[in-house]
């Protein structure tokens, strides 16, 4: 099992809805890849539907063998379609699955998935086994420390009754979204409950390098660190022989062209462009202009039209 070969600190890859699709996961691992990859999270209900899993899976779970240790992370409420969808996910060849049992999102909540399990311990014991009997893989999860309050102690206690192999915890409650500063020393704490146990636990919230991350996991004693919204924009996150302020504009250009390639090609059919251009603003940034220029590529309509916008520029 990957999970007991990582070396601490190891880094992961967060799980980021439209955003670590494919062909973010391809070029970040093209630059420096992590040491754990996580797919968007996608819904066990679709996955389950035959008429939706197909077109589900070339959304959602596309990987390559750079990607590895690549792990699937699902959503949902049904244990029964738990395991069917983590059937369907090991025979695709994953390492192994998370179940997000800490997304905020108010229709993910109200159908009881997510952050709502925080609320039914019972329930999201039974996902587990459900996913584990399902797929004989390893699986993880990724949670908060309360819903509307914190609630570190009772609930990564139940978890821990559990057993996954890993617990990644993001340092605020569902009610804190991202707004408040990251409860770093409720992750510590969960981490104290988990000693002995074998069981990862993964700090997230708001770490911006490699460098802080080592700081932090071995301030607070965690096994890792997982970093979500700091890669946007910048693939070379993860090599610590990169500066981010030495990147040149061309450079920034250089990758963020090689990423919608990527896009193009492996959504072609799938996903329309428009959807690569929440990333362009993420790229161009930090230099001379860069509002300009970014404007000249959010006209792009595909890679050709970006190459020939980059091709018109000075920069």
């Amino acid at each position: 099992m990957f999970w007991n070969d990582l070396k601490k600190p190891f880094f992961v890859l967060a799980p980021m809805h439209e955003v670590t699709d494919f062909a973010f996961r391809e070029n970040i691992s093209r630059y420096k890849k992590p040491d754990v990859i996580f797919t968007e999270f996608v819904s066990v209900d679709g996955l389950c539907h035959i008429q939706s899993q197909e077109k589900m899976a070339k959304y959602y779970l596309q990987y390559s063998e750079i990607q590895r240790p690549i792990v699937a992370q699902i959503w949902g409420s049904n244990p029964e379609n738990f395991y069917k969808a983590s059937k369907f996910i090991a025979s695709l060849g994953f390492d192994g699955i998370d179940i997000n049992t800490g997304c905020p999102d108010k229709s993910v909540v109200k159908q009881g998935g997510g952050a709502a399990l925080m609320k039914n311990p019972k329930l999201t014991a039974e996902i587990i086994l459900a996913a584990k009997e399902g797929s004989k893989l390893p699986v993880s999860v990724k949670t908060r420390i309360g819903f509307d309050k914190v609630e570190t102690e009772s609930w990564i206690k139940e978890l821990i009754k559990a057993n996954p192999v890993a617990i990644t915890i993001h340092g605020r409650t569902k009610k804190e979204l991202s707004k408040s500063p990251v409860h770093w020393d409720q992750i510590r704490l969960a981490a104290l409950f988990a000693k002995n146990t074998g069981i990862k636990i993964i700090g997230n919230g708001d770490v911006l390098s490699v460098d802080d991350g080592k700081k932090i996991s071995e301030k607070y004693d965690l096994d890792g660190i997982m970093i979500g919204r700091a890669t946007m924009g910048n693939p070379w996150l993860f090599d610590e022989s990169v500066q981010y302020d030495d990147i040149s504009p061309e450079q920034k250009v250089k990758a963020m062209i090689l990423h919608a390639e990527i896009f193009e090609n492996s959504f072609l059919g799938i996903k329309r462009f428009n959807h690569f251009r929440k990333h362009i603003k993420a790229y161009i940034s930090g230099f001379k202009n860069a509002a300009w220029v970014r404007n000249k590529f959010m006209s792009a309509n595909n890679v050709s039209e970006m190459k020939s916008v980059a091709d018109s520029l000075s920069l």
